[in-house]
Parts: C-alpha cells; structure tokens; sequence
C-alpha cells in the first residue's frame, strides 16, 4: 500500500488544454522518495511527462494568465527554505528560482496580468528586509542558551512551539530579483496575535485583499474572530471589515470585481461545530451578504469562480460532490454523476470553462485526476495506480443505515476481508473516527485504510456517529454535551445491527479502536462495555481535565462540555473515562507520537498509567519522531504490524 503513487491536485492550463499535477513516488528507504511535476493533456491523447526533477517535491504550483509560466515552490540543493521557481511552458528549460529571501517563500498567487507574483514569508517581529532577518536568525543561533518565553496562548500548534515569525506578504516582478515586504508599514501583522489566512488580488492588480485574525491569542477562553483586510499595493493603506462573530478563509472576486466571496463561519455562538459557508459581499462597500447555497445545509470544502458561475466541492453523506451554481447561488445542481467516491482538487480555466478537473479516489481506488464532462461523467486523466491495484484483492464496500434508539439515522461502512466467503465466521472490528467532526468517506486514506485493517481476515465497521459532518448542521452540532455516551451508544447499536443481521460475523470476536477522538471513543468503551475482546487507542485522551491542560487546542473543550474544569460543570466527571478506571479491564494497545500536541503524549502515558495500575493487559508504543498522525513509511508499517498483532493475539479462535 505504501508503495502506491500519490497523485497531487490538478493544475489547469489557461487555455484548457494542459494540466500540471505533482506525483511522488514513495519509498521505505529515508531519502529515495521522488516527487516532481507532470503535465498532461485534458483530451488523455498522450502520457503526462516529467517537467521537473528533484527529491524533496514542488508544492504551490499555478499557471501564469497567459499560460507562458508555471510558477512553483521548491527547496533545491543549497535552499535554507523553499523559494519559488518559474518555468518557462513556452521555450522550455529549467525552472528559474525567483525568490532570495532568508526565510523563503510560499504560497505564489499570479497579478491578474501576469507580470508580478504576491506570495508569503514569515519575518521577525520588526525585519522588513531579508538582511535583518539573516542578521536576527544569526543572532539566535550564536546565543549561549536555548529558551523559549511566551507571555500569551497558545504556545504549540500541532507539532511545532511557535516562534515569534510572523507572516508577511511580498510582491515580485516576475523580470526583478527585488522582492518587495508589503507588510513593512503595516504595524498589526507585528503582532503576537496576527495570523494570516489567505490572500488573492483585485481584478486591475491595483490592491490584495486577505483574510486573518488579529484575536490569534484570544483562543485560550474564546474562538478567534476574522477579519477581511484591503491593501493598496502602490501605498501600503489598509482597511478592514469585520462581521461579530464570524471568521473568514479564502477570498476571491468576481471577474469585474463588483463581488467579493469568502468562506464563513459563525464563532462564538456556543455551538462545538459551525458549517463553514460560502458568502457573497458586495464590494467595496461589503455589505448585501448573500449565503451561497444555504438551503444545501453542507459544509462547502473549496470554491472557484469561472465566468458567470461557482463551482464548489460540498460534503454530503460520506462523499464530497461537485456542484455548479450561478453567481447569486440560483440553479444550484450538482454536476458529477459518479456512483461512488469522493472528490477534492477542483481545477478549472476561465477561458475554457467546460474543462472541470477534479481528484477522484474511492474506497478501493487512491487518488487519480479525472474529468467531469458536460453530462457529469468521470472521464479518467490519469491511472498512475492502475497496474499495482490489479494485483491486489479488494472486496469492497457496503453502506447502510439504520434508526438508533434516539431516533437518528446513522450510516455506516462495512468493508469485507479479502477473499471472503459468507459461509465463515469473521471477527468484528469496530474502527472510530476522529474528529469529533469528521466522516468515514468513500475515499482511500493511507493511516487507517480500510482494506489493511480488514487484509488479515476480518469485517471492518465505520460507524458515522452523531457528531459527524456531511448531514447538515444540526446532526453535527447535536454531539454538544454528549461527548461520548451517546456516539458510544449509536457505535455498539451499529456493531449489533450488523452482528443480528449477518451470519458471517461472529459476535463473539469483538475488537474496536480508533485514533484522535475515535481514540478518546476507545477509552471511553474500555471505561463502559464489555463487548470487546481488546482494544486500540491511538492519541486518545483518558482525562479530559489533562487534555485540556495540555493540548494547543482547549476552548472547544469547555463548550462540549459546558464550562470550565473548575466551573462544577457534570460533564468533566459524568463523561470522563478516567473517573470510571475502577472498570477497566479489556486489553488494550495504546500508540502515540512524541510530537502530537493536539492530543500530546502525556494523555496516552495518564492512559498506560491507568491500565497498568489495573494490571490490564496492555501494549504502548511511542513513536518519538511522529506526530498526530503516523507519516513516516516505517513507522506505518511498523504500526500497521503491532496493530494486527495485537487483533490476531485476542480474536483468533
């Protein structure tokens, strides 16, 4: 599985004839891993080829207006940090590095006239030139001690301490090695509670508009609300808009800039989940807000404007679908008749608005670049993984649904073993999702693939709980005070359901896990049910007191639960599974990484500590390099090993 080619988003050429996509071509061997880019064309007449080559990968990749650049990001031999590239798509040759900044570059976004580039780095408080901030990184590392000082949350995000960088944003001519820090007078972006979200221009190239918070430090007793910021490019002058409560992502204008559109979301409204909407402003007067496809009640994941339209990727009941609308959101329809899967990377020429390119994967398929044609068809761009795929056995998938006894109904994914016979008896193991908002989709996921979890021979039960996202608000948000007794009801209830239906599955061999908070869901069964025979807990929280204490991300946590640790508030103790230790007594495989602050390593060691005073039979690993997420090729395989050695330990026969 690991060796499978990983397909990056499509790129679509100008004049809808090409598009660039990245493939990396993975390893076992540390520093054997290729990742380059490759163009191909949108009819599928020829194979793509090879435009770049380089082991650490390109990221970031966009056409220039005129399609004679492909501008890229990259960290080449004797880049400290990536710099973005330029190659020439016209005359061919190699990628010219544009950029020369100390703390590199990210993110390229084109002027609309194709002659300049914005993109971002991260400076020192005060450096608005590359020299200070080579003279300041220089200072930093001759000091004589190593600390780090913080006056304000959070202090971690995900697996890395915050340094005190901050993002800033340049322009470049595409013909200049003079790199111009728009952010030199723009004394906010200074802040400690600055953070930068995305930026796009204005149609005439005149202004940028980007979206951030300046409340980024707020985040220890309240959700960051956003702002939506102009700045002429000639001056420096900034206006803002702000809307209570609400936090912005991913701008973008109308062709005449007459509308500018973001993503939305509601903040601070006492609810753990909010749907992220897509919203039309008229600008620059940025008011008659208008809600694209508000009646869809879908989380809406990325949009593209192409001429008088939108066309958007929406999340619907466990598969992400590709919807059209015009630009005030009537005739919204969806636009892919694909029976299965789900879609992401949407790709699009303004010039050719018929060209739709998409990445489509499925359960049994990873991620490939298709079309969707004018009757939404899925035309096939690309088959990197199509040869290796045939030599494996894969036995699909079935979903179902069915009414909980609180009324919901919960769809479900039951994944056959390999060579299955419905005249045997196969052991059950119950996976739980993250999250808690979050869906078992119809995708191929390379952490906790369907199919290797059911390869050694059992029937594998994804269970989208109340909690989940893809259907509608309320089904996500109705998870708030009830953390986990009730998901945890509805997943045993769907454990019985197929156990009654199915006589292959034997209801006597019984295992469940999960990670994140399908982790927390693992801890909490071992604290109330004895339907298992064992169980896996990867980055789960046994306390959630400790979690809050030590995890980069805690407000949320008060909201779920009603208030703060100290505030009496039930939930803390009535669904917390270390108040219930004293029932601990299922066998129990607990794995985390050392550089996971999200859920950071002291939850799973509170957990070992807790079944080892149990004297509960029990397995940690502890993988010092990973974070939230198990990425490295060994470590995966290593995990993947432990996993269906622990399964087969306690529900073979």
């Amino acid at each position: 599985m690991w060796m499978l080619y990983r397909v990056g988003t499509p790129a679509v050429s100008p004049d809808g004839k090409w598009f660039v996509h990245s493939v990396t071509e993975p390893s076992y061997k540390q520093g054997e891993q290729v990742s380059d880019l490759w163009l191909a064309p949108v009819d599928a007449t020829s194979q793509p080829r090879r435009i770049t080559t380089g082991k650490a990968g390109e990221g970031s990749y966009a056409w220039s207006p005129d399609g004679r650049y492909l501008a890229f990001t990259a960290k080449r031999e004797g880049d400290e940090f990536a710099q973005v590239y330029l190659l020439n798509m016209k005359d061919g040759g190699e990628a010219q590095r544009l950029t020369h900044l100390n703390t590199g570059a990210r993110s390229p976004v084109w002027r609309p006239d194709g002659k300049m580039l914005l993109f971002t780095s991260s400076h020192f408080p005060t450096c608005f030139h590359d020299s200070c901030n080579a003279k300041k990184s220089a200072e930093k590392k001759a000091l004589p001690y190593q600390a780090r000082v913080y006056t304000h949350f959070p202090i971690r995000n995900w697996d890395t301490w915050r340094d005190d960088k901050r993002a800033h944003l340049y322009v470049q001519h595409i013909d200049s090695s003079e790199a111009r820090n728009l952010f030199a007078g723009f004394a906010l972006a200074d802040s400690s509670g600055f953070y930068l979200d995305r930026a796009c221009w204005s149609p005439d190239g005149k202004s940028i508009v980007f979206t951030g918070t300046d409340e980024w430090e707020t985040q220890a007793y309240r959700e960051a609300e956003g702002q939506i910021y102009q700045m002429d490019v000639s001056n420096g002058m900034v206006s803002r808009y702000s809307e209570k409560a609400m936090q912005f992502a991913s701008p973008q204008f109308s062709k005449k800039g007459d509308y500018l559109y973001c993503m939305r979301t509601a903040a601070n409204n006492g609810q753990v989940y909010n749907l992220t909407r897509l919203v039309r402003y008229r600008w620059p007067k940025m008011d008659s807000a208008l809600v694209v496809g508000d009646s869809l009640d879908r989380e809406i994941l990325e949009y593209s404007l192409i001429g008088e339209g939108i066309y958007f990727i929406a999340e619907d009941k466990g598969r992400n679908r590709a919807y059209h609308c015009k630009t005030d959101g009537s005739e919204m329809h969806r636009i892919d008749r694909a029976n299965k899967g789900s879609l992401s990377g949407l790709s699009l020429s303004d010039n050719v608005p018929t060209v739709c390119l998409v990445n489509w994967e499925s359960v049994d398929a990873p991620s490939e670049i298709v079309r969707i044609d004018e009757r939404g068809e899925i035309i096939p761009l690309t088959r990197w993984n199509l040869q290796a795929l045939d030599s494996v056995e894969l036995s699909g998938s079935e979903t179902f649904w069915f009414q909980s006894r609180r009324g919901k109904q919960i769809r479900n994914l039951l994944i056959k073993p390999p060579h299955f016979d419905p005249k045997r008896k196969y052991p059950l193991f119950v996976v739980m999702h993250g999250g808690p908002a979050g869906s078992w989709k119809e995708s191929w996921s390379y952490r906790w693939n369907y199919h290797l979890l059911a390869s050694p021979g059992y029937v594998v039960l994804l269970t989208d709980y109340t909690g989940s996202t893809g259907y509608g608000e309320k089904f996500s948000q109705d998870i708030l005070g009830d953390p986990f007794r009730g998901p945890a009801e509805e997943i045993n209830e769907a454990a019985a359901y197929v156990i009654n239906k199915y006589t292959w599955i034997d209801g006597g061999r019984q295992a469940a896990g999960g990670a994140s908070y399908g982790g927390h869901l693992a801890n909490w069964m071992q604290a109330t049910t004895r339907h298992y025979r064992c169980l896996i807990s990867h980055a789960g929280l046994v306390n959630s007191i400790s979690q809050w204490g030590t995890s980069d991300a805690i407000f949320h946590r008060e909201v779920i639960n009603g208030g703060t640790p100290w505030s009496g508030a039930a939930l803390w103790k009535d669904q917390n599974p270390v108040f219930y230790a004293e029932q601990f007594q299922t066998p129990m495989l607990v794995t985390v990484g050392e550089q996971d602050f999200r859920v950071p390593l002291n939850n799973s060691i509170e957990t070992w500590n807790v079944l080892q005073r149990r004297r509960v039979p029990s397995r940690l690993i502890v993988f010092p390099e990973e974070n939230h997420w198990i990425l490295k090729a060994e470590n995966s395989r290593f995990f993947y090993r432990e996993l269906h050695a622990w399964l087969a330990m306690h529900l073979t026969p």
